[in-house]
């Protein structure tokens, strides 16, 4: 089922994305504190879109997709 989802597929480049960023905040800059922030929030995308694919109501799945909203707004942010 997720092979053929694009906002899954997506949401787990930008998890790369995100973990090679905190990598490079780490370890180049010297910053911890954000760096942690932008990785949590970051992650939290895909993890959100990955559990509203089992969701167990179209309301269940509907939270999700919007906690997951939220959590690409942080990191924007």
């Amino acid at each position: 089922m997720t092979h053929d989802n694009i906002l899954y597929e997506l949401s787990k480049k930008f998890a790369l994305r995100v973990i090679k960023l905190y990598s490079f905040l780490c370890n180049e800059r010297k910053e911890f504190v954000m760096s942690k922030q932008v990785y949590r929030s970051g992650t939290s995308v895909g993890a959100n879109i990955a559990e509203s694919i089992n969701a167990q109501s179209r309301a269940d799945f509907v939270n999700k997709l919007c906690i997951s909203l939220k959590e690409a707004t942080e990191t924007k942010y």
